[in-house]
């Protein structure tokens, strides 16, 4: 098997990846990014991307995430597209393992993302950036005094909701279950910004042909099935960080990786960025700056030895 030695390697070619590249391979480190889907993320789901600072008037996803990648390319990073089998850590260097290669470096960033938890019906996929959305401050703006249906009953499907009203008066928010699971608190806001819940319920499908129409719905202890007519899903149901490579790493209670403020783990030059990493908020400017943190640090650690 190929050994390519590098001072930084990153998994994950996402917003927080191709970033924490760009400021580390600037900066004259030897840096290589590996990601089995190529450069991306969630952000090539994005049709219109308008509140990224500077980027004016929008652009969509999938040239905003070329153009990360061509930068970061631009100051000597290399961006692999390739399936990392394992890691591990051996004395002083990580070991990253794929088919054919194996990577060693003395510093690792994780920045492998989330993916959001999907409700698996028909019309989902297809519609998704269509109507369907799973970002409420990326894509609320498009659908601004239109008729809004919120799926999920925690805190983030609930906050949401409370924020697509200020875009719309007729938010509603579907429930499986009888009673939201989300604070008290949050869930009192809600109502008091005019959202109508419906209990009990769940989406059987996503209806439309080129965009969002309507909803299949079906009540859970009765069994009887109805029609939601809407012009747009924002789906809350719970996202899902991709940690199979660390799960050594102590996690919050949703799975998210813990760190300090420079990005790094509780082991030793190995970092979390982006989506993956236990925060507050999570958009693609919060993870351009996580990476661009981690790339810093390694940078002045590299200088300090």
């Amino acid at each position: 098997m190929e050994i390519q030695n590098f001072d930084y390697v990153i998994i994950g070619a996402g917003p927080a990846g191709l970033a924490s590249a760009q400021y580390a391979a600037r900066s004259g480190l030897k840096v290589i990014v590996l990601d089995a889907a190529g450069a991306g993320g969630q952000v090539m789901q994005i049709t219109e991307l308008e509140n990224y600072p500077g980027v004016f008037p929008a652009v969509n996803g999938t040239d905003f995430m070329l153009n990360m990648q061509k930068q970061a390319e631009s100051f000597g990073a290399k961006v692999v597209q390739v399936q990392v089998s394992s890691i591990d850590k051996q004395q002083n260097n990580f070991v990253i393992k794929t088919r054919d290669t194996e990577y060693h470096s003395p510093y690792l960033c994780i920045a492998t993302g989330a993916v959001h938890r999907n409700l698996g019906v028909p019309g989902e996929k297809e519609l998704t950036g269509r109507g369907v959305s799973y970002c409420a401050v990326c894509d609320g703006p498009f659908f601004r005094n239109k008729k809004i249906v919120v799926i999920g009953g925690g805190d983030s499907a609930c906050s949401e909701a409370i924020y697509l009203s200020t875009i719309s008066s007729d938010v509603t928010i579907i429930h499986r279950r009888d009673t939201f699971r989300a604070q008290k608190a949050v869930v009192d806001k809600m109502f008091s910004c005019g959202v109508k819940p419906v209990y009990d319920t769940v989406v059987k499908s996503i209806n439309g042909s080129m965009k969002v129409e309507g909803l299949t719905l079906e009540n859970v202890k009765t069994g009887e099935t109805s029609e939601l007519s809407c012009d747009a899903v924002f789906i809350f149901t719970g996202m899902i960080p991709q940690t199979a490579l660390v799960e050594m790493l102590p996690k919050d209670e949703a799975g998210y990786i813990k760190t300090n403020e420079e990005m790094e783990t509780m082991i030793p030059g190995l970092f979390a960025t982006g989506d993956v990493r236990s925060k507050s908020f999570r958009q693609i400017v919060t993870a351009v700056s996580d990476g661009a943190i981690a790339a810093n640090t390694v940078k002045d650690k590299i200088e300090n030895k």
